[in-house]
């Protein structure tokens, strides 16, 4: 299936989805930054008017980076809500098979059936039961990730995406091998979360549909690689990824997007 990423770019900067998050607090604002960049319109809320603003959110996202009780209850109403009303949802499962607590959690929230989980190689590979190698937050080694994504896809019905040098995409019946990006990604805290905005705001524009899901992995990381000419390092590489988002044309992502059924 051929994907026009541009088309999903265009749609998303018309619809101005409405992305509500629970993230952590290391990245919240590179976050709510990012998601405006992408062509959405940031929330972010974990008290008590949660089901609230998830009822009138095009999307909701739940990063469980920093956990603790409070918040680990704001995120199950959160996707219970959007489940009950039909509003996609995404979840990014910091850290799992770091922690039992981190593990037990993302597994818990899984049960919601989320629109998509979007994590790195170990993280996808230990909820898979396939296996994954995560020390703290961070990556370091996993099973075949292609499998991972597929069995996980297959076994929760939702769109899953496992990130590293090369990015997989999957719905259990179809796999995408992405191959944009740059090492310099992994040189600064939070890209993964960002990634998770952007995606957030482009399943709030368009629902469960891999093409919107691909198209929101190959745009972050074109920008990434737009930045990474434009800046002197960590510490000007993440303003310089924000700039190349919200400058994306659609031809430039149609020219440079780099994916293939796996």
């Amino acid at each position: 299936m051929e994907i026009r990423s541009s088309e999903f770019l265009r749609r998303v900067r018309e619809v101005r989805p409405l992305v509500h998050h629970i993230t952590n607090y290391v990245t919240v604002n590179d976050c709510a930054n990012i998601c405006i960049c992408a062509g959405g319109s940031p929330v972010m809320t974990d008290g008590e008017d949660v089901a609230d603003m998830v009822s009138i959110s095009s999307a909701t996202v739940v990063n469980i980076g920093t956990l603790n009780g409070r918040t680990v209850d704001s995120m199950r109403v959160a996707f219970s809500t959007a489940s009950e009303k039909e509003i996609p949802m995404l979840l990014d499962p910091v850290g799992a098979g770091a922690t039992p607590y981190r593990t037990e959690t993302a597994e818990m929230l899984m049960a919601s059936r989320p629109t998509v989980i979007k994590g790195n190689a170990g993280e996808i590979g230990v909820l898979s039961g396939l296996g994954g190698d995560v020390k703290g937050v961070d990556s370091y080694g996993s099973s075949d990730v292609a499998s991972a994504v597929e069995s996980l896809a297959r076994a929760t019905g939702s769109i899953v995406v496992a990130t590293g040098e090369i990015d997989y995409v999957s719905d259990g019946n179809v796999t995408y091998k992405l191959e944009n990006g740059t090492d310099m990604l992994g040189n600064v805290s939070g890209t993964g979360c960002m990634l998770s905005s952007v995606v957030g705001c482009y399943i709030g524009a368009f629902g469960r549909s891999i093409g919107a899901v691909v198209s929101a992995v190959t745009a972050f990381n074109v920008a990434a690689e737009m930045a990474v000419t434009r800046c002197d390092g960590p510490g000007t590489f993440k303003p310089a990824l924000m700039d190349a988002m919200y400058n994306m044309d659609g031809e430039s992502l149609d020219d440079r997007a780099r994916y293939e059924m796996a």
